[in-house]
């Protein structure tokens, strides 16, 4: 079956603001040929069953009651009756074919452009920051992907087509029962404005709930990732928490269970008293037109015959499933709303990083790399509540943010908060924090008067996290091949910076350059081709060995991918491996030991060949001889690229060509390893800690390595820092 292409000249759903019904539209706006020939196939099966009734009417009085002249019944007129009843059964046999053919079509319109909804918002996703990622659950995620999206597409597979069926066949019933007798339609009708209301009221209310029931929906596909994951089954067997998992799910299933029963519920007395009413109808048709009959007509004059009795109770007995129906269905699309709206949300956000209205292609890198001035701190999580374009939406965007932090804490592990003797509180005079004091066994974080380690933003008397200062005023340059090693404890803001470098986050004053060019002016596309990193932890897919390689470049051909890997010291493993490079690598390669993950990566990185090369902690807890051959591949892959290299190991950068000293987000110190050992600065006190005066080769995780060559075996972890020599 070919797969509907449509093309769009704006957004898919139009833009922040506008009304919800117009977004809808626009999403649905290139299937509008496709949308205009099911309203055709409606309205002719409406039409079709609008004729029945009068069908009906002619069969009873013409056909096998025909009134003669003079007032008296006569003998039944077969031949007409032959046409007639041919008509009654034609009209069901036609009205099933198109049936059929509109539900064809609606569900491939239906799906066709839920399909380009999901990859639209998958598209919209990719391009968000890091930062995003990092204060969003991936279960919240995964959900408005697959709940949410599938959620309106049975809305617009099947509600939709019902509405227009619905709506349509109301429209012709209502239309036929006035022309058989306007008195009778007055009776039957007279409370359906009242049950509109109600109906309004109803559906209101489901929407809420179905936007709880979507959220705690959310919920659970978060606590099913986190806790079904390789990493989080790992910990609950490790810890012996399994039970306590299964609890969270047991009470966000329960609460799951409650939340789809009242929305199943909601509104099924509102439906049974209008159902019961349609059903008394025609009892009180019958009264009534006994009532107000006088000699056969109708007060009006309208001549009332058994015929158009019969008629207008068969019609309104149709009457009665559409219009519950549309009752039914508009209370579906109310709630449906709440889908949209959760799907919308992500949509509107729009990424915090993306390429300037000039950028160009940064194109024959040399590899220079300059921070001039940086200052950066982590922006506050994503609310969604800025997203709203009214305040109306902001006001409930920030209704639904409180519920979600209170079922974070239902949902939670019931673990008691934290609490730590001595809190950080402003002074009131300029915004800066108490000086540092002892309190209780804690210290107060000091912010020094110039204000560089932290602001009062939102003006709350506190420093928030997303307040400080992660770097303060950080410049430095590297040139074009050479290794810059990057050290300080841990926290100091050292992987940070290096993330500035690729624009996995922004600076937020300052300048990060390339040859001269700010990161910002650059595409983002060519940006990634120039630096490639290797983290401590690196990252593999469920999939095998060589798709894992080429992912960092598709074309590559196989004789360079082997390349890689022996420049990395894996090929020899991988040719160990039963299926070689088809190897299945499991979920985030859990099937493969840390260095060999690691050399995977580093072979990975080599595939892309960047002329900027970042590895952050790429040897942390690593056995001796693991090391020795990441480190050999490493060297391998700094050759003639511009590399800044992350460690704690200082035997491993001590060759660098300059090292950066970073202690609380600044920039304290940079030179080689014999002029930062002559400083006596933070460098050579990191030095003090690992070599002992100069005794110890390398501290290991599981060795000590002495200058003398003797070689010190621990079973119980690693040294500690003050470990004698």
């Amino acid at each position: 079956m070919a797969e509907l292409v449509v093309s769009r000249s704006g957004p898919i759903a139009g833009n922040p603001g506008q009304p919800m019904l117009r977004r809808i539209a626009t999403l649905l706006a290139p299937y509008r040929w496709w949308l205009l020939l099911v309203a055709l196939a409606v309205i002719v099966a409406a039409a079709l069953t609008a004729v029945s009734p009068f069908l009906t009417r002619a069969v009873f009085d013409d056909a096998l009651f025909p009134i003669q002249p003079d007032g008296s019944t006569g003998q039944p007129d077969l031949p007409l009756l032959y046409w007639l009843v041919a008509g009654l059964v034609t009209i069901p046999l036609v009205s099933a074919l198109i049936g059929v053919g509109q539900t064809y079509l609606t569900n491939r319109v239906g799906n066709a452009a839920m399909a380009e909804l999901r990859v639209a918002l998958f598209e919209h996703l990719q391009k968000m920051e890091l930062a995003f990622f990092t204060s969003t659950k991936t279960g919240d995620i995964q959900s408005r992907l697959a709940n949410d999206v599938s959620g309106v597409r049975n809305v617009l597979t099947s509600t939709a087509a019902s509405i227009l069926a619905n709506v349509v066949t109301v429209m012709a019933a209502f239309v036929a029962m006035v022309l058989l007798s306007w008195q009778l339609t007055i009776i039957s009708l007279i409370l359906m404005p009242v049950f509109m209301v109600i109906q309004l009221k109803v559906g209101a209310r489901r929407r809420q709930l179905q936007r709880r029931t979507q959220e705690n929906l959310s919920e659970m596909t978060a606590i099913t990732e986190e806790s079904l994951g390789v990493s989080g089954v790992l910990l609950a067997k490790v810890f012996r928490r399994s039970e306590l998992e299964v609890v969270r799910y047991r009470r966000a299933n329960r609460r799951q269970t409650r939340l789809q029963l009242k929305q199943a519920m909601t509104g099924q007395t509102f439906f049974s008293i209008v159902s019961t009413f349609f059903a008394l109808t025609p009892a009180i048709v019958y009264l009534v037109a006994g009532l107000l009959m006088n000699g056969g007509t109708l007060i009006g004059g309208q001549v009332l015959t058994a015929g158009t009795i019969i008629a207008y109770t068969t019609l309104q007995a149709r009457l009665q499933q559409p219009l519950v129906g549309l009752m039914r269905v508009t209370m579906d699309v109310q709630t449906s709303f709440a889908l949209f709206a959760r799907l919308f949300e992500y949509l509107d956000l729009e990424p915090a990083i993306s390429d300037a209205p000039h950028a160009q292609p940064l194109v024959g890198v040399r590899g220079t790399v300059e921070l001039k001035d940086v200052w950066f701190r982590y922006p506050a999580p994503r609310s969604l509540a800025v997203a709203a374009a009214t305040p109306e939406a902001a006001e409930e965007a920030a209704r639904q943010a409180a519920r979600r932090q209170r079922r974070a804490s239902r949902y939670g592990r019931e673990y008691r908060t934290l609490e730590v003797p001595g809190v950080s509180t402003l002074d009131g005079v300029d915004g800066q924090v108490a000086p540092d004091v002892p309190v209780d066994g804690a210290t107060l974080v000091v912010v020094p008067p110039d204000g560089r380690h932290g602001e009062d933003l939102d003006g709350d008397g506190r420093i928030g996290d997303d307040e400080r200062w992660t770097l303060s005023g950080v410049s430095l340059t590297v040139q074009p091949g050479q290794l810059a090693a990057i050290v300080g404890p841990s926290g100091s803001g050292k992987t940070t910076l290096t993330y500035l470098i690729p624009r996995l986050h922004e600076v937020t004053k300052g300048a990060v350059m390339i040859d001269g060019r700010d990161v910002r002016d650059v595409t983002l596309d060519s940006l990634a081709d120039a630096v490639g990193m290797v983290t401590q932890e690196p990252y593999l897919f469920h999939g095998t060995i060589t798709e894992n390689l080429r992912y960092a470049r598709p074309d590559a051909t196989d004789a360079e991918i082997v390349e890689a890997c022996r420049a990395a010291n894996i090929h020899d493993r991988i040719m160990s491996f039963a299926d070689g490079y088809e190897t299945i690598t499991g979920e985030r390669g859990f099937r493969l030991s840390g260095g060999e993950k690691q050399r995977l990566a580093i072979a990975r990185v080599l595939i892309k060949d960047p002329r900027i090369l970042i590895l952050d902690e790429a040897t942390s807890a690593l056995d001796t001889a693991t090391e020795r051959l990441v480190q050999e591949a490493l060297e391998r892959a700094m050759a003639d690229r511009t590399t800044f290299a992350i460690a704690h190991r200082l035997s491993t950068i001590m060759n660098a060509d300059i090292i950066f000293g970073i202690a609380d987000g600044r920039l304290i110190e940079q030179g080689t390893h014999a002029e930062l050992l002559a400083k006596g600065g933070l460098y050579a006190r990191l030095y003090e800690e690992q070599f002992g005066g100069g005794t110890v080769e390398a501290r290991c995780d599981d060795a000590v390595l002495f200058r003398d060559g003797t070689t010190l075996q621990h079973r119980l972890g690693p040294p500690k820092a003050d470990m004698p020599a």
